[in-house]
């Protein structure tokens, strides 16, 4: 008699999810661990603190001159074909011209989760792992409460783990320098 060992990863692709049909309702299909995740469409605080980070973002690369660096929101990143991981972070900054549904892991400089009251833990740590398993450089944690409290988190990679550098609640301009280059603002500029 054999016996069978039940391998922990999933038995979707990268490349299967490269090919699968997306939602087309704004739902994100996302692959952590070879199985597929759909979460729903980002409600409009998600969107609103979404887009206005994304400019704030955008103004600080323009500011330092960095026209070789693109800010994207919702891109498909190949965090890892043998992990079969792929994610859609909420904005990411990429180091190569944005051409393509999705980018490697190498062309991601700065990935941003805004996480909502719905992200369960489990969600939160998996995917900041496999960011920093990616050794994507630096990686931004903006938690959104039920009440509407917002917070900002940058995190610089560190042997192969991420350490925390700077939090911020609204209120007061801070600058972010775990981020390919120097971001100010006040946390309150994401607020609906």
């Amino acid at each position: 008699m054999s016996a069978a060992l039940e391998h922990p990863i999933g038995p979707t692709t990268v490349e299967d999810w490269l090919t699968r049909e997306h939602p087309t309702d704004g739902a994100r299909l996302e692959l952590i661990l070879g199985y597929l995740h759909v979460n729903p469409p980002p409600s409009g605080q998600h969107q609103k603190a979404t887009f206005r980070l994304a400019r704030v973002l955008e103004d600080a690369l323009h500011d330092a001159g960095r026209t070789d660096l693109h800010v994207l929101p919702g891109v498909g990143v190949e965090i890892s074909t043998p992990w079969r991981t792929a994610l859609i972070p909420d904005i990411a900054i990429l180091n190569t011209k944005p051409v393509g549904p999705c980018f490697r892991p190498e062309n991601l400089l700065l990935a941003v989760e805004i996480w909502s009251p719905g992200n369960s833990r489990t969600e939160q740590e998996t995917k900041t792992a496999a960011y920093a398993g990616a050794n994507v450089p630096y990686f931004w944690s903006v938690n959104q409460d039920r009440i509407g409290t917002i917070t900002v988190t940058s995190h610089r990679l560190n042997d192969g783990r991420y350490v925390e550098e700077c939090t911020a609640t609204p209120g007061a301009e801070v600058t972010f320098e775990a981020a390919p280059v120097p971001v100010t603002f006040d946390p309150a500029r994401l607020l609906p």
